[in-house]
């Protein structure tokens, strides 16, 4: 696809995978993009895998079929590397974003082989610490976003907190602590890509 991204999540059902798919969509709607984002229907129980879709494009998108070769890859559940083929398809020019609180050469074993970019985040601890509850979707939301670069920072916090605000509007800790794990997520992002840089420069 010209012009735009496609990123595909993977995650289990109840752990909001597919709310952060919609979420990106709708978000990147409102600043001008097209937009699809859905999930593939299957058994939706509690705790079974999931696969959902975003494609984010400035030209108009014509095509609706699953992403095969997604340019970022989110896994919002680290335990679904043992038994999905998460880097399939995913180009070697975008990156992988795994909730997580291990490094990358303890799970290297399970992306097989791929050789791009890989993030860890450590979504549970981040919600836990802003929410109280693991609620893995929002952090992993944002480090999607700060990774795939496909909106600015501060038009994804405004247009976030707007969203939040509909959503939660007789909430506001439930505003304020998803926010905190948006802002933490991306700079744990951030500088997780300042070190990449400084190691290249060097």
């Amino acid at each position: 696809m010209k012009n735009g991204i496609e990123i595909r999540w993977h995650g289990r059902g109840g752990q909001g995978a597919k709310t952060a798919a919609l979420l990106l969509a709708d978000v990147a709607f409102k600043t001008g993009r097209n937009v699809q984002g859905f999930p593939e229907y299957g058994p939706e129980r509690m705790g079974a895998p999931i696969t959902a879709y975003n494609r984010i494009s400035s030209d108009k998108i014509r095509v609706h079929s699953n992403i095969y070769h997604p340019d970022y890859v989110v896994v919002v559940d680290e335990t679904l590397l043992g038994s999905v083929d998460v880097t399939a398809g995913l180009k070697k020019t975008g990156a992988i974003i795994i909730n997580t609180a291990k490094s990358r050469e303890e799970i290297e074993e399970h992306l097989g082989g791929y050789e791009g970019r890989v993030f860890m985040v450590d979504a549970r601890k981040i919600s836990v610490e802003t929410l109280g509850k693991n609620f893995p979707n929002s952090p992993m939301l944002a480090a999607a976003v700060a990774v795939s670069k496909v909106m600015p920072r501060e038009k994804f916090i405004k247009e976030m907190r707007a969203s939040y605000q509909h959503k939660f509007a007789k909430k506001p800790e439930v505003i304020d602590g998803n926010m905190k794990a948006l802002e933490m997520a991306f700079d744990k992002v951030e500088g997780t890509m300042e070190a990449e840089q400084l190691t290249i420069s060097a």
